[in-house]
């Protein structure tokens, strides 16, 4: 079982069959309808300003981000997808454990 955390940026530009309403062409309306995806998929996962960490096996991430990507696909009629991973064969709870382990040499000083 090969784990990951799979960082991913998805927004939609161009006119789309959903208008972006609202506070200057926020992409925000199609950020939510992506992670209602990530929240439907039962992985963990972590919302950050500018990314989505998952963290699963390959095909179960990557399935996620396929599906996000489609549902951002109704806002825009082009689709940006960036993606960052980070694989690390045997290892779980690497969402957290990464951000407590730095967190925790920060505390040391």
């Amino acid at each position: 079982m090969v784990r990951m955390l799979i960082a991913f940026s998805v927004a939609p530009s161009g006119p789309g069959e959903i208008p972006l309403e609202g506070d200057g062409g926020s992409v925000a309306p199609a950020v939510a309808a992506a992670l209602r995806v990530v929240e439907a998929s039962g992985l963990p996962y972590r919302l950050e300003s500018m990314f989505t960490t998952l963290e699963g096996e390959w095909d179960e991430c990557l399935a996620v981000i396929k599906e996000a990507t489609d549902a951002v696909a109704a806002y825009g009629s082009r689709v940006s997808l960036v993606m960052k991973a980070d694989i690390r064969p045997g290892r779980t709870g690497q969402l957290t454990a990464k951000v407590e382990r730095v967190q925790r040499l920060l505390e040391e000083g």
